[in-house]
């Protein structure tokens, strides 16, 4: 008897659907390539073919240029030789999904980055049963657990208003967490204008355009530090320390990331304010969905693979480690 999932082969490139002809979110082209989401360590450019959600192929023409791609909604399944392919959300950024295949009887859900807090600017996580979970672990360690983002964002708040004569510039990656920034500020109250360095506006305009509500933005470009003083500032993280800061009122230097929880990675990056706030899911979300999902298999694609695997071992799920090259936290 084939073992469970025979059809579904890792390489160090990626995860290939061999009866489909297909690659899932390679780090090479190839003829035929599913993409889960936007993020550069997932997305790349140079396909023959590309299957991903009309925002994901959006993000992918916004970075590569005009993209052969096909879009797939949420729900809609398609057959591709004898394999029925779907997306559902992941939770992770804009038109981040889970790509959900059977063949012959096994179902067999590949995450991508996921996470299962609320985010305003994508839609939630979908937990799907399934008999194989290809998860990611990056936050994998039980050390990770994300405090709630409302703290978060309140404590940020709370250093903006006791000085109004500095700004704060909040490191933030470009594609999904400054604009989950930007809208989870709004929904704490926060209505003033935003700046923003200019790596950020053509995503800004690309997630405005599919019906996110960001509010007043201006670019930091042209304005001067009296006008930004009292204000957010919202830049990529390698322009924390970098000239461009510069022209800012004494900035309050923050940054948003899982990666905060380790203190030495905020002195490291010279971090005054340390925002815990990540598009991945923590240790207590990853276990949490393993038992909800109640797969036969986990399969661990990046991240803390050992400890994860360790944990599904315990609670009598079969679980291995799939070693992918070119998947980074530097989404997060």
């Amino acid at each position: 008897m084939a073992r469970l999932g025979s059809w579904i082969e890792s390489h160090p490139q990626g995860i290939y659907v061999r009866p489909a002809d297909a690659w899932i979110d390679p780090s090479e082209p190839k003829p035929r390539a599913w993409i889960t989401h936007g993020h550069s360590d997932h997305a790349r450019g140079g396909h023959g073919a590309v299957l991903a959600t009309a925002q994901t192929l959006a993000i992918m023409e916004c970075r590569y240029g005009p993209q052969p791609g096909q879009p797939i909604a949420y729900g809609e399944s398609l057959r591709v030789a004898d394999v029925e392919v779907s997306f559902v959300p992941a939770g992770h950024v804009l038109g981040s999904a889970q790509i959900v295949l059977e063949h012959r009887g096994e179902k067999v859900v590949v995450s991508g980055d996921y996470k299962r807090r609320p985010d305003p600017t994508c839609a939630a996580f979908v937990p799907v049963p399934c008999d194989i979970f290809i998860t990611e672990a990056t936050f994998g360690l039980p050390v990770f657990r994300h405090p709630d983002t409302g703290s978060e964002i309140d404590r940020l708040l709370h250093r903006l208003h006791s000085d109004p004569s500095r700004c704060v510039l909040v490191g933030a990656y470009a594609l999904g967490k400054a604009q989950r920034i930007i809208c989870e500020l709004r929904a704490r109250g926060h209505h003033e204008p935003i700046y923003f360095h200019g790596a950020i506006e053509r995503l800004n305009q690309l997630y405005a355009s599919f019906g996110v509500a960001l509010g007043e933005l201006r670019h930091t470009g042209g304005a001067t530090k009296q006008e930004m003083a009292g204000h957010i500032v919202i830049a990529p993280p390698g322009a924390l320390n970098d000239r461009w800061s510069r022209r800012l009122p004494d900035p309050v230097t923050a940054m948003a990331s899982g990666w905060m929880r380790i203190r030495q990675r905020a002195r490291q990056q010279n971090v005054e304010l340390p925002l815990i706030i990540s598009d991945h899911a923590d240790w207590d979300e990853l276990t949490s969905t393993v038992r909800e999902i109640e797969p036969t298999e986990v399969w661990i694609t990046h991240g803390r693979e050992e400890a994860l695997k360790h944990w599904c071992l315990t609670h009598q799920i079969k679980a291995c480690e799939l070693n992918l090259i070119g998947y980074e936290d530097e989404d997060d």
